[in-house]
């Protein structure tokens, strides 16, 4: 337990007030008119010292008791930058405020973020809040941070507290922060959360401008945004770091992918479960049907009682070509993953199976012979392709090819446990994905079983596109609304935490046989 922060009793009033800094990192224009005018409300609360990071041009200021100091770079959220700041204050409670949000926020709002700093010696808090939007104002809910919460786009909102004693236990245990470009906060954070975990405060407690008006389907692939590939770098070694830390980083040797002990009925089948997709299933079969292989294949087409002319549309593929086999579940409690087992399990599944979404398409008849081929040359679970990104009409859209090369064979499978997905096409040793079933969930469910089997198994990577991911308004993820962005985010991070701790359990030798 963590001594309570002491605080100074305003004289005659009965209001304890805990003194604390304030952090602003920006990346525009130095906001110097917005703190000037907050200050006033800021130093009622509390805070003492405002330290800016970004761009020179803030002036050095003081109004009342509240000193400005301002560190001029354009890397305001380098590991540098934030050793600086950090070295600035002594107060017991740092808050970080967004230079670029537009935060209005109150003595109230700070006083709470910092008292339940002091009252649970916490590492970070955060909040709901308000976003000014053109269709007025709107609350922003955040999630629970978890274990596995270590993507580095986890959503604290614009403003947090941290608990100052524990950055100093931080620093004393591993040193100052990594010398990286982008990843000083990223870092931070990681380093207290290894002490407590953050707290979330279902209260919204500031306003804001809106911070990111870009569809959800958008904002998935900054990641692999070959402009970012610097700071994914960075991101990828403090994360690795991390989870040295908390013991969970795998290291070589994998294990072997068990060897079959049935015949198949053919080499491979190309899967596709389906619901509703009478505008693009067809063009999904026959990319799958035109594959020219060495080897025989199959497409199992798994059509989740679809309502819109689908399963008419499989009929007729199915009766023109005997390698469709069009499957219909029983129930009617399957989501995509359920899909998948349904038809992984039947006895009609090859020795390997591709993955193929049911708007999307192959590249081009080599796709299925070199994803098979790649699988073949190792003891490899699985093997992930790379796509590039098209509109419906299949044109370009940015950022065009979506490879991965993030993954590498030594940090690739500890590096899947900061980033949100694999890539596309997958394919699969059969056998290890019998033992290794999906989740029945229709969001995460390749995310969970790529979790699973690189925790044991090796993956191989294709970095050279055989697969077309098609953008469009028919994509479940195309423009999500907050809510359901943050269900998918929540369930994710749990996905994580799982990992996270059968992988720290695997290598303290705690693991069981099943």
């Amino acid at each position: 337990m963590h001594r309570l922060i002491p605080g100074r009793i305003l004289e005659g009033r009965g209001i304890r007030v805990i003194h604390s800094a304030v952090v602003v990192p920006y990346a525009g224009r130095p906001p110097v008119d917005w703190i000037r005018a907050s200050l006033p409300a800021w130093s009622r609360a509390g805070v003492r010292k405002v330290v800016m990071i970004g761009p020179a041009g803030a002036a050095r200021l003081t109004e009342a008791d509240v000193a400005v100091v301002p560190i001029a770079t354009g890397l305001p959220y380098s590991g540098e930058a934030w050793q600086q700041a950090l070295g600035e204050i002594s107060k017991p409670v740092i808050l970080v405020i967004n230079g670029d949000a537009g935060v209005q926020i109150g003595p109230d709002g700070i006083g709470r973020l910092v008292q339940v700093v002091a009252d649970t010696g916490t590492s970070v808090v955060y909040s709901h809040y308000l976003e000014q939007t053109s269709a007025g104002t709107t609350e922003h809910a955040t999630i629970d941070y978890q274990l596995g919460s270590i993507r580095e786009g986890f959503d604290f909102g614009p403003v947090l507290a941290i608990n100052t004693a524990l950055v100093r236990k931080a620093e004393s245990r591993w040193g100052p922060l990594a010398d990286t470009q982008a990843a000083g906060w990223y870092d931070l954070r990681l380093r207290l959360s290894t002490a407590a975990l953050p707290i979330r405060i279902p209260e919204a407690l500031y306003v804001c401008r809106l911070l990111e008006g870009r569809p959800t389907g958008q904002q998935q692939f900054d990641y692999v945004d070959p402009s970012n590939r610097q700071a994914q770098i960075e991101l990828e070694r403090v994360a690795t770091e991390h989870l040295q830390r908390i013991g969970s980083r795998l290291v070589a040797p994998f294990d072997a992918a068990p060897k079959p002990e049935e015949d198949f009925p053919v080499a491979a089948s190309v899967i596709i479960p389906v619901r509703d997709r009478a505008r693009t299933i067809a063009d999904a079969v026959r990319s799958a049907l035109e594959q020219k292989t060495s080897f025989t294949h199959n497409v199992i087409v798994v059509d989740n009682h679809s309502s819109d002319g689908t399963t008419d549309i499989l009929r007729d593929l199915a009766a023109r070509d005997s390698r469709v086999v069009h499957l219909v579940p029983e129930t009617t409690d399957l989501r995509i993953g359920g899909c998948w087992n349904l038809a992984v399990r039947s006895p009609i599944c090859g020795r390997i199976a591709a993955q193929l979404d049911s708007d999307d398409l192959y590249a081009g008849p080599a796709a299925l012979q070199t994803l098979v081929d790649r699988m073949n040359e190792g003891s490899f679970a699985m093997v992930v392709g790379s796509y590039r990104l098209v509109n419906f009409s299949l044109e370009d859209i940015p950022p065009g090819l979506i490879d991965h090369r993030e993954w590498t064979r030594e940090n690739g499978r500890n590096n899947l446990l900061r980033v949100n997905g694999l890539g596309a096409p997958r394919v699969f040793d059969t056998t290890v994905l019998r033992a290794n079933p999906f989740p029945n969930v229709s969001y995460g469910e390749d995310y969970a079983v790529g979790l699973r089997l690189s925790r044991r198994y090796e993956v191989g990577r294709i970095f050279e596109p055989v697969y077309l991911c098609r953008r469009w308004e028919g994509n479940t993820d195309a423009d999500l609304a907050p809510a359901a962005k943050n269900q998918n985010d929540a369930y994710k991070d749990c996905l994580r935490t799982l990992e996270i701790l059968a992988r720290r359990r695997m290598i303290a030798g705690g693991e069981s046989t099943p």
